[in-house]
């Protein structure tokens, strides 16, 4: 099932911790479209997938916005 988080205009580290907070509600094989304006999460959320076993399927930059998005592990 696809969701979208709306993380604009939040700064470091609310980003990572409104996409834990998401994907502690979600199942696994979901995806999930995290949309922020923080460019600091293009590192930030990915790193934190990496470390919860989580898959970052595509990170993109449209206009001032950075999108992320991921497939829920187990």
């Amino acid at each position: 099932m696809q969701h979208t988080l709306n993380a604009k205009r939040l700064l470091c580290p609310m980003p990572v911790i409104r996409t834990q907070d998401k994907i502690k509600t979600l199942t696994a094989g979901d995806v999930l479209e995290v949309v922020c304006t923080d460019p600091g999460a293009l590192n930030d959320v990915p790193a934190w997938c990496r470390i919860n076993g989580h898959k970052v399927l595509e990170t993109k930059t449209v206009d001032d916005e950075v999108i992320i998005i991921i497939e829920v592990a187990e």
